[in-house]
């Protein structure tokens, strides 16, 4: 069928030209429909032009050379279509947009070599994989390690699979967008193989994402800059190094690529804030940290005030530190009831061994599932020592004291949300937020990131010591 379209196509329109940074298209099955051409910016997409397929199946979409790199055909329903946006332009043609193996790339040399790639390399890639299997059976196996001439087969096999598609990599001109893109993106779909079944290449894989340049704006307009971090951090995790060693490379990995961002302020901020959520979204808080202040102590350039709030939440609240005081304020309630002489209510006034604050809302999903955890755990951390401060973001009077009636311990909020003296003291960002500190001095001995994390640290610390 396809073929007949591309036949119908050259027939039809002998007069279409390929127009500069213009992508048209031949698809009688989408007649009528609704049809939009998006293009990526960093970890986003954006809508460039839109029109409708008129009702012989034809389309044209206008970009700009502010969107060269790649992009996408959209309709109402179904998948994309991706596309390169290159100067030359491209003319489509087939059945269905959202089959890519249905849709053909009549004109425009960089499209046309995009989908012949995009369509050979995984296949030349599944067989690779399978003849990299057969080579550790009949290299270790000893019922097959005697077969020389088939190990001698596979291994030339896998040679010329390699060769051939490094081959076409390398016959690409080096203008164009996808010399550069195509091998990112086999870069970036060899991790999950590399790290299950080619453990031998995972250093060199993680150097060439260290070599990488963050500050090419062709990276920024290619749709890979989230796959291309997710995938370089979870190589270093998944790499079976010991716990330590996965931060000393993951640290080395921030070094490298903090270096290359201090001089682009823009791509400084939008890397390092999806970065440095990547890292605590994955528990991975010794690196978080080691961002964190790998960029607060960069005096070359000027970090956003929100972003450097989260950064500075480990500079100014780190394990070591002495935590602010702060007065309990608004409402304060215990066991349900409230508070009236708050006058000698300061973190620093109250007596207890060890104490924990915490901050969280009503309005939060989280908070909602964990806060009550602490109270049927409260009695026996009471009585190791530990008290428990509870400081509500809520907005609302009724949420906080329907939230906090059953609470055991001592809460309050001023209704001020991020606005409050104590959350802002404490560079908090996000809820629930937990503060271990020494009762004595207010020293910080943990940050928890949750309620058990707490309890297995009394039960350690505290409890295994009386026994």
């Amino acid at each position: 069928m396809i073929n007949y379209l591309v036949t119908l196509v050259m027939i039809l329109s002998s007069s279409w030209t390929l127009a500069q940074n213009e992508i048209s298209g031949y698809f009688p099955e989408h007649a009528g429909q609704a049809i939009a051409l998006h293009g990526f910016d960093s970890f986003s997409s954006y809508k460039i032009s839109s029109t409708t397929v008129n009702m012989a199946g034809e389309f044209s979409l206008n970009f700009s050379e502010d969107d060269h790199g790649m992009g996408y055909l959209k309709l109402k329903e179904g998948r994309p279509f991706f596309v390169v946006l290159a100067a030359e332009g491209a003319i489509l043609a087939g059945e269905n947009l959202s089959i890519a193996e249905t849709v053909e790339a009549i004109e425009g040399l960089e499209n046309q070599l995009f989908a012949t790639y995009a369509s050979e390399h995984p296949r030349r890639n599944q067989v690779l994989r399978v003849f990299d299997y057969l080579q550790t059976v009949y290299e270790n196996d000893p019922l097959f390690s005697s077969e020389l001439e088939t190990r001698a087969f596979i291994d030339a096999e896998i040679r010329r699979l390699e060769q051939e598609d490094q081959a076409f990599l390398d016959e690409i001109p080096e203008s164009f967008y996808v010399y550069w893109y195509l091998p990112l993106r086999k870069l970036v779909s060899s991790v999950s193989f590399i790290a299950q079944y080619s453990t031998e290449d995972i250093p060199a894989t993680i150097e060439a994402f260290r070599s990488l340049d963050h500050t090419d704006d062709r990276l920024f307009k290619s749709g890979l800059l989230k796959d291309v971090i997710d995938s370089h951090y979870w190589l270093i995790e998944n790499s079976g190094r010991s716990l330590d060693s996965v931060f000393i490379e993951m640290n080395i990995s921030i070094d490298r690529l903090i270096d290359q961002l201090v001089m682009d302020e823009d791509k400084l901020n939008t890397i390092t804030s999806y970065l440095f959520e990547l890292l605590e979204r994955r528990s991975l808080f010794t690196s978080a940290e080691h961002l964190a202040l790998r960029v607060l102590n960069e005096t070359t350039c000027t970090i956003d005030g929100n972003l450097a709030n989260q950064l500075e939440s480990y500079r100014a609240m780190k394990v070591g530190n002495i935590a602010p005081d702060f007065q309990f304020v608004g409402d304060v309630f215990k066991n349900g009831q409230p508070i009236s002489d708050k006058s000698s209510y300061k973190l620093s006034q109250l007596k207890a061994d060890y104490k924990v604050v915490v901050f969280g809302s009503a309005w939060c999903p989280a908070c909602r599932d964990e806060i009550p955890q602490l109270v049927p755990l409260y009695q026996k951390w009471k009585e190791a020592g530990l008290e428990v401060f509870y400081i509500s973001l809520d907005r609302e009077r009724s949420a906080f004291l329907e939230f906090v009636k059953n609470f055991p311990f001592i809460s309050f909020s001023d209704y001020q949300v991020w606005e409050m003296e104590a959350v802002k003291d404490y560079y908090v960002f996000g809820t629930p937020t937990y503060f271990l500190l020494d009762g004595k001095n207010r020293e910080i001995l943990l940050r928890p990131r949750s309620v058990r994390q707490i309890d297995a640290w009394v039960d350690w610390f505290l409890l295994r010591e009386e026994q």
